[in-house]
């Protein structure tokens, strides 16, 4: 059987209210266009996941509403700023067989580099800016049986060349 993970970093958030905690952050107007247009992407790229698991902050729960994704989600405290051992762990919770995690960096683009075999070949995948997606794939039976450089990228992307067309 073959496992897919959608892994994103939450989109461009707003820095408007200094006032408010880092947790409850808003998209700003790009960030929402940019969760929209990585929805759109992944559709016609033909990656819809089956259920999703979220950091709970306000703009990770903000980007999975903008990609349009009529699926279960859950929100977890535990993606917050997570590491990479946290969101293997996470991971490997999940029972679906494609599974999108939004998270934060620095996190999750290291968890991203270390889950895969092999980096893909964009200059913008070591950094993971807002937005970036990596879709990977997993020659496993269950999330629990994966393990780190396991993963194969099969896709990568930003929102700003996805919005260039």
């Amino acid at each position: 059987m073959t496992l897919k993970l959608i892994l994103m970093r939450h989109a461009k958030s707003s820095w408007d209210s200094l006032e408010l905690d880092d947790h409850d952050r808003s998209l700003n107007a790009r960030g929402t266009a940019s969760a929209q247009a990585m929805g759109d992407w992944l559709r016609q790229q033909g990656h819809v996941p089956q259920a999703a698991v979220s950091s709970s902050s306000e703009r990770t729960g903000q980007t999975f509403l903008g990609l349009g994704f009529d699926v279960p989600v859950t929100f977890t405290r535990a993606l917050y700023h997570a590491g990479p051992e946290m969101m293997m762990q996470v991971l490997q919770e999940q029972t679906a067989a494609s599974v999108l995690m939004l998270g934060h960096n620095p996190g999750i683009a290291d968890f991203a580099d270390r889950i895969v075999a092999q980096a893909p070949p964009h200059p913008r995948f070591v950094d993971y800016p807002t937005c970036a997606t990596t879709v990977i794939t997993f020659d496993a039976d269950r999330w629990n049986d994966i393990g780190w450089r396991e993963g194969q990228p099969i896709d990568f992307a930003i929102p700003r060349e996805v919005m260039a067309g």
